[in-house]
């Protein structure tokens, strides 16, 4: 293949479960429209709650998951790949989830899950996030080979362990839905993107939430496709929307060709 079309999706999750998925389902359905193959939802795109814990009341084994089920059928009605930004998974944790993104192919079947591994800690004062009381982190790095490339899975905070991304084969694309806080996101979050694509001559795929949440919470937004010279191809600021654009692979492999430096690295990145 020498290119294919991709959407990623922002929204506004709030704490109503299937006002978020009309939302998604209405985005989805755009998306395919404008020829997308590949739709990307953000992290927590099916809930935003007061209480985190409203969540994990919704967790549930992945072969038996409602959410997983209505994201299946959606991907066999409009033949494109959807990448479920997060769901909430069982764990074996009392009173704990793992955030995990979910890879549906254009035929309904999950074709990979990736378990959230870094979880998101974060006092200031007047903000405070620890996601580990209420989630357990995965232990795998996991990727999944597409028609167009090899695809990394990372969520939100992933995205400052720059290691996750250097372990094993070079990926093509790097997938990154995410819910970053205004806060770190108005210092952090383009930098960060720009970088992963650039030291991995990677695409990269970053879906947000947007806006103002249930409980005072505020998300960055500013989702964006950011090819391998980290240029920005398409973003959303704030508020619900998409971001399209179509990835030249062609020019990914001429650019990993005149700059070869995975191939020049010296140290390994180990467990």
């Amino acid at each position: 293949m020498e290119s294919v079309r991709v959407a990623v999706l922002q929204m506004v999750s709030g704490d109503d479960l299937d006002q978020n998925l009309t939302q998604a389902e209405v985005l989805l359905r755009q998306a395919a429209a404008q020829g997308a193959e590949f739709a990307q939802l953000p992290e927590y795109f099916y809930l935003m709650p007061e209480d985190e814990r409203a969540r994990v009341a919704l967790a549930a084994p992945v072969g038996d998951h409602p959410l997983l089920a209505w994201v299946q059928g959606l991907a066999r009605e409009l033949g494109i790949w959807i990448l479920a930004g997060t769901l909430p998974l069982a764990s074996h944790e009392p009173g704990k989830m793992h955030n995990s993104s979910l890879l549906v192919d254009p035929e309904g079947n999950l074709a990979c899950r990736y378990d959230k591994l870094h979880l998101f800690g974060f006092c200031t004062g007047q903000e405070q996030y620890d996601e580990a009381a209420t989630m357990t982190p995965g232990e795998a790095v996991v990727s999944h080979p597409l028609p167009w490339g090899l695809l990394r899975l990372g969520i939100c905070y992933d995205l400052r362990f720059p290691e996750l991304f250097r372990l094993g084969p070079a990926p093509d694309v790097i997938a990154l839905p995410a819910a970053f806080t205004h806060t770190t996101g108005l210092a952090h979050w383009e930098l960060l993107l720009r970088a992963r694509a650039v030291e991995n001559l990677a695409f990269v795929l970053a879906s947000a939430q947007g806006g103002h949440h249930p409980g005072g919470r505020r998300t960055f937004g500013h989702s964006m496709i950011i090819d391998p010279w980290g240029r920005v191809l398409a973003r959303v600021e704030e508020g619900q929307g998409m971001a399209i654009a179509t990835l030249d692979l062609a020019a990914q492999r001429t650019v990993r060709s005149q700059l070869p430096a995975l191939a020049h690295r010296k140290i390994a990145v180990g467990p």
